[in-house]
Order: structure tokens, then sequence, then C-alpha cells
């Protein structure tokens, strides 16, 4: 039996600071699963792994493993879903392509894996209060006063949200982008990485995409 961890690790983008990062992982018995630059730029580079550690080894050991080496950090390690897998954003799009009507649902319920948020929610902004018109199984029971702490809707943006925001949640990060005029898809993640501006626009893109 395995658990499977995702890791966003910082490391030096030049080449072998992969290899070395994978070597270090299989060091500690982990295998990884997949691989996706998440972010790069000023000679380094943000990785999400998706890596299955056997049930008797702690997943501290992948943290120290990979903070071992020269210029690598592990930003933030979370267990994920077995059989989630990634999904690239190619893939959402064609999902959400292939029910045009649906699509801001489709986009919703795939966030949490395509963003690796803890969840997703769609907010239906025509009438005089913002109402919840879906959400991801994870997603925090939003009252009107708590979306209103969201505004504004009519344009992306990043906020955090401080401990007990809501009673037993913690400190969160999300993103609020504008679907349609009077739609709005909010992601969220429970304790942090705080998304990054390659995702927030990644998550504009295909919001913008819907009709």
């Amino acid at each position: 039996m395995v658990a499977v961890f995702l890791m966003r690790v910082l490391l030096p983008d030049r080449p072998g600071s992969l290899g070395r990062v994978a070597t270090a992982l299989g060091g500690v018995g982990a295998d990884i699963n997949a691989v996706e630059i998440v972010d790069k730029g000023d000679g380094e580079v943000v990785d999400d792994f998706i890596v299955d550690l056997p049930h008797d080894q702690l997943p501290e050991m992948l943290v120290t493993a990979c903070n071992a080496l020269d210029g690598v950090k592990v930003q933030w390690i979370s267990r994920y879903p077995e059989g989630g897998g990634l999904q690239s954003d190619l893939e959402a799009l064609e999902r959400m392509t292939a029910d045009p009507a649906q699509a801001a649902e489709t986009l919703v319920g795939l966030c949490p894996v395509v963003f690796r948020s803890h969840w997703a929610a769609l907010l239906d902004l025509a009438g005089e209060t913002p109402q919840l018109a879906r959400s991801t199984t994870l997603a925090p029971d939003l009252s009107d006063t708590l979306v209103r702490r969201l505004e504004p809707f009519d344009h992306t943006h990043r906020a955090d949200l401080e401990h007990g925001w809501l009673p037993g949640w913690g400190e969160s990060t999300v993103v609020v982008t504008p679907v349609t005029r009077d739609r709005a898809i909010v992601i969220g993640r429970l304790g942090g990485p705080a998304f990054m501006d390659s995702e927030i626009a990644r998550l504009h893109h295909l919001a913008a995409l819907v009709k």
C-alpha cells in the first residue's frame, strides 16, 4: 500500500536539477507519478510533483531529502487523492467545449484537480445578493456575509482569509474570477500555498472561454 502526496518544489532552472530531485525522492522510497511546471523565471522553476510513498515512510522524509539539495526548497506538501492524476488545461477545455451550456459548472468541478485547490464554487450574481450556484464537495458553506468578503466580482483577484473566517476553518487563500457578467468562480486552498500569478492567469483564461 502507498500514500499519494502532492509536493510543490522550488528548484534551480538548469539542466540536471529535476534529475537530482528525482534521485533524492527515489532514495527514500518515493515513486514519481507526474511532474508539472507551475512557474519559472529568474533562474528558478516551481514544479508540482505527485509521488507515491510507502505507508511505512513519513512524508517528512520527502521534504528532508529535497531540502538537502543545493538550491531546492519544498514549498508545500499535502496528501493527494489516489487516482486523481494531473489534468492539463487543454483537457479541461475539451470537457468544457463538449457541453458549452454547462461549461462553467464543468470548470468548477475540475478546478480542485487542475489548480490543486481544496475547493471551488460558482456564484450567481444576477440578483441583489450573490448566491452559491454550485460547489465542490469540500467547499465551505458560503453565507451571504461570507460571499460579500470575496468582492469585487468584476475582475480577477487573490484574497487571503484569516484563521476562523468560517467556524472550524483555518487560514485560506482564494482566487476570484468573473465567468460571465452575472457569474464568478472562486477557488480556495486551506493553509496554502498562495496561488501564483501564473495559476491565476490560467484560471482567468479558462473562465474567459465560458460563453
